[in-house]
């Protein structure tokens, strides 16, 4: 957990209840990432700091966060974390879809 950090992620918008139950809808998925950047957006136009963990695989995906964090002055720090659940599927997405998702990932260095 990062101290000082308001931190989003489009899964958030899948949890429910007040103990955050998890209950993922693919046909919300473009939902959840429109509330992940439209809440962002709020965030920095309040001057809050800002942590943003999706699953970006390519540069298309994160080219709304670095159009808001120029639009509001931020300065972006992208993080690649690999393996960090060791393995587990924590949210039960399907193997041939993270085979997809493996394949179109993409950094620049």
């Amino acid at each position: 957990m990062l101290v000082g950090y308001k931190h989003l992620e489009a899964d958030m918008y899948f949890e429910r209840g007040l103990n955050n139950v998890y209950q993922f809808d693919p046909t919300k998925l473009k939902s959840a990432h429109e509330w992940c950047r439209m809440t962002t957006e709020t965030h920095m136009m309040s001057g809050d700091s800002v942590v943003v963990s999706n699953t970006f695989t390519q540069d298309w995906e994160m080219e709304p966060y670095y159009e808001l964090a120029k639009k509001y002055g931020y300065r972006v720090h992208s993080v690649v974390v690999e393996n960090r659940h060791e393995g587990v599927n924590q949210h039960g997405v399907p193997t041939e879809k993270l085979e997809q998702m493996k394949k179109r990932f993409t950094i620049k260095l």
